[in-house]
This record gives C-alpha cells, sequence and structure tokens, in this order.
C-alpha cells in the first residue's frame, strides 16, 4: 500500500487496518524482541494504531513465580474467580459429557484421566440441572499462564472453598501449564443452555462477553482493571462487540489500555485528554446520532483526575448535554498515573504527593468531593456508586445506565496497589471493608423511578442501612462499630495517622466524621428512616 493509497482510505474501508499483517509484522517483532532490517514503515502504523483484542499474544509468563492450581474436588462453580481476575487469566467454561469425552479421545490413557478430573461435576451444573431434567454440564476453571501475574486475587476470593491454591510454576512447568489451557481452548465455547441469565456471574462463561482480552501492562491485582473487564462483559453480553466504543480519558487505564502494539480491548477504542473525554465523547455521539447508530452503546472511561478534577467542567458539560453518552469512573482516590498526586477524591489524611504528611500538614486536609451526589444533580442523569466485589450490583449499574435513555455515570471503587499501600491479593477484600465502613457506601439514582427525590435513591447492599455505622463481632466476641478508622488502619496510605498502639489522630477521626457525614445525608435523600446517633448511643 503507498503512502497516497492510506491517506485516502478511511476506518470505513475494509483494507484500511490489515489486522494479520499488523499481528504477524509488528507483533512478532515485538515478541521477539527485534525486527528484520526489511520491516518497512507505513502511514497507518506510524500512527500508532493497534489492532482489536491484541493483548491475547502478549506473553506475561516472565513475570511471576507462583500461579493458581485448580482443585477441581472443591469447586463449586461459583465463577468468582474469574470474575474478579484482571487480567482475564482464569476463566471458566460448560461443555457436555459428549463434549468432553470426544476431546479426551486420542490422549494417552494417563493424560485423558488427569484431564478429565480437571472438568468436574459440580452441583451448580449438573446435579441442578439433572433435578430440573435439564443436560447437565461438566464444569471447568483453567488458567492462561501467559496473562497471570501471580496476584493471587482469584484465591482470596475463592477464599474457605479452596479449590484454588498458589503453587510454584516449576512444579507443574510451563509447558504443562500451557498444555491445559490449550486444551480448554480447543473445547469451543459454552453452549448458551448452560448460561443462567438469573445468574449474572455466568455471562463470563461467554466468550461474546471477553471483550476485554487481557495482556494490558496493569499492575498485579489492579481493581481497575477488573472493573473494565466487568463492564465490557456486559457490553459484549448484551450488546455484542459491534455495538460498543470507548472513549478513554488520560490516565492509567489509557497507558496500560494502549500499550502499542497490544491492546486488551476488542471493540473500538480511542485516547482522549485528561480534561476533554467526556466532550470527545460527545463529537462521537453526534456524529453516530447522524448515521443512524443511535442504539450502539459508547462509553466515556476516566479516573480521579479526568472525572473529578481536570475534566470535571467536561464532564458536567457532557451531563447537562441529555445525550446517550455513558461514563465509568474509576475512583483510586489518587493521581496514580503520575505519581501519586491528591485530587479532589483523596480522603482526608491520605498521604499523597502534595500532600505528604510530616510535622505541619498530616496528610490531606480537605474532604472529599463526592462526584456521584453532584453528577445526580444534573436532570434525567442516571448514577450509581457501586463496587466490584459485589458483582449483582455492579452488573445491575452497568445494564441500568446501558438501558437509561441519556446521559449515565457509573462510579467504581477500584483499589490501586501501589498508591494504596496494599497487597496485591486485596482488591475484593478492600472493596467489602470501604463499603463495610462507609468510606464508599453504594447506591443508585434512577431519575424514571418516581415522582419524588426519595423514590429514585437506592441504597440497597449497603449493611445496616438504617444506622450510622454497621456492627461486627471482633475476635473477642464482642460487637463493635465498623469505622473509617477500620478502613484507614488497613492501608499504607494512612499509616502515619495512627500512633504505635493504633490509636487514631484528629485527622483520621474529622475523616471519620465526614464519612458519617456523606452516609447520612444519603439515607435522608433515599427518605431512609434512620436512627439518630443519640438514640444509637442510648441502645
Amino acid at each position: 500500500m503507498t503512502i497516497k493509497q492510506s491517506r485516502n482510505l478511511s476506518a470505513h474501508d475494509k483494507d484500511f487496518f490489515d489486522i494479520e499483517d499488523f499481528e504477524n509484522r509488528i507483533i512478532s517483532s515485538y515478541n521477539e524482541g527485534h525486527a528484520p532490517t526489511s520491516l518497512p514503515a507505513d502511514v497507518v502504523h506510524a500512527r500508532s494504531l493497534i489492532g482489536p483484542g491484541s493483548g491475547r499474544l502478549r506473553d506475561f509468563s516472565y513475570i511471576a513465580p507462583e500461579i493458581p492450581e485448580f482443585l477441581p474436588d472443591n469447586c463449586v462453580g461459583c465463577m468468582d474467580c474469574v470474575t474478579m481476575c484482571p487480567d482475564t487469566a482464569i476463566l471458566g467454561k460448560v461443555i457436555s459429557e459428549e463434549t468432553l469425552q470426544e476431546g479426551l479421545t486420542g490422549l494417552a490413557a494417563d493424560d485423558a484421566e488427569e484431564m478429565e478430573k480437571l472438568w468436574p461435576k459440580v452441583r451448580k451444573y449438573w446435579d441442578n440441572r439433572e433435578k430440573k431434567g435439564e443436560k447437565p454440564g461438566r464444569f471447568g476453571i483453567f488458567i492462561d499462564p501467559s496473562k497471570c501475574k501471580g496476584c493471587a486475587e482469584c484465591v482470596d476470593v475463592c477464599g474457605s472453598k479452596d479449590a484454588l491454591a498458589m503453587i510454584p510454576k516449576e512444579k507443574m512447568g510451563l509447558d504443562e501449564h500451557r498444555r491445559l489451557w490449550d486444551f480448554y481452548t480447543s473445547m469451543g465455547d459454552t453452549d448458551q443452555d448452560y448460561v443462567n441469565e438469573r445468574s449474572v456471574m455466568d455471562i463470563m462463561l461467554k466468550e461474546e462477553s471477553l471483550l476485554y482480552a487481557g495482556g494490558a501492562g496493569s499492575c498485579a491485582g489492579c481493581g481497575e482493571a477488573t472493573a473494565l473487564r466487568m463492564m465490557a462483559a456486559v457490553l459484549g453480553y448484551d450488546h455484542g462487540a459491534e455495538n460498543a466504543a470507548i472513549v478513554n480519558s488520560t490516565g492509567c487505564s489509557t497507558v496500560y489500555g494502549s500499550t502499542y502494539p497490544y491492546n486488551p480491548w476488542k471493540i473500538p477504542w480511542t485516547n482522549s485528554l485528561f480534561e476533554n473525554g467526556p466532550t470527545d465523547a460527545m463529537g462521537v455521539r453526534a456524529r453516530w446520532d447522524q448515521i443512524g447508530w443511535q442504539d450502539k452503546k459508547l462509553w466515556v472511561i476516566g479516573g480521579d483526575g479526568a472525572m473529578y478534577d481536570i475534566g470535571f467542567g467536561s464532564l458536567s458539560r457532557l451531563l447537562a448535554s441529555g445525550m446517550d453518552i455513558k461514563v465509568l469512573v474509576l475512583d483510586t482516590q489518587v493521581y496514580s498515573n503520575t505519581g501519586g498526586q491528591a485530587s479532589t477524591a483523596s480522603y482526608t489524611g491520605q498521604d499523597t504527593k502534595f500532600y505528604a504528611h510530616g510535622s505541619t500538614i498530616p496528610g490531606k486536609m480537605e474532604l472529599r468531593k463526592e462526584l456521584g451526589a453532584i453528577a445526580a444533580m444534573h436532570p434525567g442523569v442516571y448514577v450509581a456508586q457501586t463496587v466490584t466485589s459485589l458483582p449483582n450490583h455492579f452488573y445491575r449499574a452497568i445494564r441500568e445506565a446501558n438501558e437509561h435513555k441519556g446521559p449515565a455515570v457509573v462510579s467504581v471503587y477500584t483499589t490501586c496497589q501501589p498508591e494504596h499501600g496494599v497487597a496485591d491479593h486485596v482488591s475484593y477484600e478492600r472493596s467489602n471493608v470501604a463499603l463495610a465502613t462507609r468510606a464508599w457506601p453504594i447506591f443508585i439514582y434512577d431519575p424514571k423511578k418516581g415522582p419524588r427525590f426519595q423514590d429514585r435513591w437506592d441504597l440497597r447492599g449497603n449493611p445496616s442501612p438504617k444506622k450510622d455505622w454497621h456492627r461486627k463481632k471482633n475476635d473477642e466476641g464482642e460487637w463493635e462499630e465498623l469505622k473509617f478508622r477500620h478502613f484507614a488502619m488497613g492501608e499504607g496510605r494512612f499509616r502515619k495517622q495512627f500512633d504505635k498502639d493504633g490509636n487514631p489522630s484528629e485527622t483520621i477521626l474529622r475523616a471519620e466524621e465526614d464519612r458519617v457525614s456523606f452516609w447520612n445525608r444519603l439515607q435522608d435523600m433515599a427518605g431512609v428512616d434512620r436512627v439518630i446517633a443519640e438514640e444509637q448511643d442510648a441502645s
């Protein structure tokens, strides 16, 4: 293709971007670490365009010294591990007995016996279906060794079920891990009949849900990547890859989402500047509507900087426009991509760049901005604040946002392991703690739900919704209120706010007052008959 020919083509031309050529010529050169001297430059690739889903060809097998091992005898088929994996490195599948036996044909007897054990008859897909007179299926969990970064999030999520365990990679050997994965992929897609529409966790059984293919350069255990996978799963399952696109404001998600030549997205994706992702999307939406693409789903993705700070005005303009654009806010409470500066999403007392803890300034002193509440004050906007650790709530929020005719904002709590000062495997656990301590209450605001303001707010999913603080029994068997201090105590970003005996600083107590104050405002807006503090003390 000549330069002149390339310039005359558009994205609507079939030959504009030769994916096969890109993968064979460009990606192979990167994977091998060198390129032939004959590799020519061309206009298309000079623009840094990346083929869809090219991240699947990226190999991270050199990173993790340990990798999950599937223990099929303990598996219940819950799909939690698959849902929470940030790297699309662990997937589940349901196949018929006939399909399995056919796949085992030709294997050596010992290999066939070993492989068959990795497809257990779990109650969810075998026993329960047999009782209903439906064809039962064999369920399998398999790990892609080229995508796993060894964060152990899947093991943590599995918990006491003990169906997964981290093992040294050399215990089985990389070739064996790859052999198991290749067999898994050879079994084809899960038949739709095995997908329970009432179980949202089942959507990731289908290949069309895997629009986030993995191969992204995100940190091990990244909470953002899990949220992106889950959002993409809904788009793929409900609407199809051909009916969705992403505008991504500058941030971590653009860096690991477009590390040339690797792209985890199987749908059209474009990077925008920090400050104008939402207004960039308005241009895309306007053009789509002109050419009759009204039913296509357009999402804008951004973090704290892009939505709370630098791009806040752009976001507000989008919400005021009434245009059918959806916004996913990846709230890490810090500028993760640029070294950990504080944002207006940062919690009071948080130690970040520009708000470093010292003898004069005890961490960030400003109170946190509540973007979800602000978004809800724009007319006709659907708003949800959610966590990935409650998949039912998260998936509901994404689905309702997609069906809402007009702007929608879904803000999700996401861990940033380096800046939060937490371990790689704790995204799920930290989301649950944030919810339980009012650090991150969840809610849905749907302007269509009724004429009164309180009709539109839904606080279901929050523990102890009528009280200031949720209570649980501590290690001594005594009831204890879970307050913001319990959330802060578990993260490095607040470590200087506690003395050697674990007593919180005045700054943390101030943050605590802010958290319960916001929770009380949510209760009042939702019309909750809440217990007033004096009444709680008396009880």
